[in-house]
């Protein structure tokens, strides 16, 4: 299939749900920036499309179905508003527009399908609860201050591994507690933990670009250079320590 092929299939799923549900939901993962997600279609209703970014504390069908109940219910008001989304077990939402910096570097499946090369775009804000180092304040100009997650939206990679490197991690470490071992167990994967691992749990554990962690918290770096079978763990001081390999 040719890639002018591929397009026109990925369009024609976009504009049957559209047709079926009022919009398309666009999830995008891989590489060095968190997983998001935005929709297309929802400008036809309510003058702007959703996109929750990071926010990697929910799977799949969570992001789905945030994005799907806050759709809904902008579409019965037919505009923007203020007011707070509960959404199941999932949390409370607030929603607030987004810089002109974000939407056009995010959202190019959806200036392609309209062919426009800027749109208003809003984003979904999960509460503090369910807050996440990942969570960008697209409100604000991108920023690699501010927004270190993103830092590879527009900056090169710096390290010396693959970009598409990524970690097992903990809540507890997406939510900005101390990191307390590391171990590089295949060329582009690593663990890297709040606490103890095995004491973590399943449910517990995301997989998240590595790049994530080491903008969000730079004394990760050392993590970098181990070998493939290589760990570190840190202590009280903060300081790490080498232990020996899984070999």
């Amino acid at each position: 299939m040719s890639k002018d092929e591929r397009r026109e299939r990925a369009l024609n799923q976009i504009r049957e749900n559209i047709a079926r549900n009022g919009h398309h939901i666009y999830v995008v993962s891989g590489g060095s920036c968190p997983r998001f997600a935005y929709t297309i279609g929802l400008s036809e209703q309510v003058s702007f499309e959703l996109i929750l970014a990071g926010a990697i504390l929910y799977l799949y069908k969570d992001v789905n179905q945030i994005i799907n109940n806050i759709a809904r219910e902008l579409k019965l008001v037919g505009r923007f508003s203020k007011t707070p989304f509960a959404v199941g077990s999932q949390g409370i939402f607030t929603l607030r527009e987004t810089h002109s910096s974000w939407s056009s570097s995010l959202l190019l499946g959806a200036l392609d399908y309209y062919q426009v090369k800027e749109m208003s775009v809003v984003q979904i804000v999960p509460d503090n609860d369910h807050w996440t180092v990942d969570i960008p304040d697209m409100s604000e100009p991108w920023s690699s201050t501010t927004a270190g997650a993103w830092r590879w939206l527009h900056e090169s990679w710096t390290y010396a591994i693959p970009v598409n490197s990524v970690a097992t991690t903990n809540i507890q470490a997406l939510r900005g507690e101390r990191t307390t071992e590391a171990a590089r167990w295949e060329e582009n994967e690593w663990e890297i933990f709040a606490g103890a691992g095995p004491d973590v749990t399943e449910n517990e554990m995301r997989v998240v670009p590595l790049g994530t962690l080491l903008a969000a918290d730079k004394s990760l770096d050392p993590i970098v250079d181990l070998a493939v079978g290589e760990g570190l763990w840190r202590d009280a001081s903060s300081d790490w320590h080498p232990w020996h390999s899984r070999k």
